[in-house]
């Protein structure tokens, strides 16, 4: 939000975030724009003069995660196996999603516009802060070679938006986050292969 606005500007932007909060936080991703409105008691143009888009209004609702997230990125850089650092952050990244509802639509990518993954300030900070942290993993050969940030951010996307009506989604959030790291298919032997 811009500096210079008018003190009415800034009061109407600080209720409507609030407001969105509380209904993203009811309502995740699909929260309703004319219901937050409403709520905040302006009209819908004004919501969309501070929130062009849905993709907007969660990236602002969800601020505050992403900060403590790469907050806990740089405090598990170099901290013990590089390996169970960077599995313990993409935990982390998966719970919040799961509790923060509307957190993993505002990590997604949306597909607008060709160039609209970088367009994406959540991920892109969030991969910033964790590069350092998969730098390390990959130089200690825990990661597979190629392995990105983006990746690993859509797969917990991925886990998040696919058990958001599980009756425990934290539970099965976990489960199938266990699952990718591990891998489905019980590794085989060599004397099996040959």
């Amino acid at each position: 939000m811009p500096g210079h606005q008018r003190a009415d500007a800034r009061r109407n932007y600080a209720r409507i975030l609030a407001v969105a909060e509380e209904e993203v936080a009811a309502h995740g991703a699909d929260a309703s724009l004319e219901q937050i409105a409403r709520t905040a008691e302006v009209g819908s143009a004004t919501v969309r003069r501070h929130f062009p888009s849905r993709q907007a209004l969660l990236i602002a609702v969800s601020q505050k995660r992403i900060e403590a997230l790469c907050a806990r990125a740089r405090d598990l850089t170099g901290a013990g196996d590089s390996r169970d650092s960077l599995l313990e952050w993409l935990s982390e990244l998966v719970t919040y999603c799961v509790s923060a509802r509307g957190l993993a639509a505002a990590l997604s990518y949306d597909g607008a516009s060709p160039d609209s993954v970088h367009e994406n300030t959540c991920s892109a900070v969030l991969e910033e802060a964790a590069g350092p942290l998969l730098d390390r993993a990959a130089r200690d050969g825990a990661v597979a070679p190629g392995v990105t940030v983006a990746d690993l951010i859509a797969l917990a996307v991925g886990i998040t938006l696919g058990t958001e009506h599980h009756p425990d989604p934290g539970a099965q959030a976990e489960r199938l986050f266990r699952l990718a790291v591990a891998g489905f298919s019980p590794r085989r032997s060599r004397a099996e292969e040959g």
